[in-house]
């Protein structure tokens, strides 16, 4: 969103396909409100808490998944025990710092893939996720 004004959550929702429910509304406000950002359903839950927002951690859940589904943002699996959120829904990769469960952002011409394998008939490839996962220096 460099240089452009933030667009309406209301009016990112109807765009996606998804009716701009009050919860809805409140979840991606907070969502959406501090730019590209990578976060667990946990952590937005925490935050909506914090905000006054009344939902529960199930709702907060189901979505974050109908974002999802409808292209506002996507997952990153990069912890079998954790499921982030990104906002930030271009094409670009991640580092992870581990024992701080932080996801920064790796933009995407700063990391080449070649080589990749063909497909099994009939399947295209939608995209390719790098997770390089770091830690601090030993000695």
């Amino acid at each position: 969103m460099t240089g452009a004004l933030p667009i309406a959550i209301e009016v990112r929702l109807r765009g996606a396909g998804l009716r701009p429910t009050r919860q809805r509304v409140a979840l991606g406000d907070l969502l959406f409100a501090k730019g590209d950002r990578h976060l667990t359903v946990e952590e937005l839950h925490e935050e909506a808490v914090a905000a006054g927002v009344p939902v529960s951690l199930a709702t907060v859940y189901n979505t974050l998944h109908q974002f999802t589904e409808a292209g506002l943002i996507r997952v990153l699996a990069v912890e079998s025990a954790k499921t982030y959120f990104d906002t930030n829904v271009s094409d670009h990769h991640h580092f992870f710092v581990e024992g701080e469960n932080e996801v920064l952002d790796i933009p995407v011409s700063n990391l080449t893939i070649d080589n990749l394998p063909e497909p099994p008939e009939g399947m295209e490839i939608a995209h390719v996720d790098v997770v390089i996962r770091l830690r601090a220096k030993r000695g």
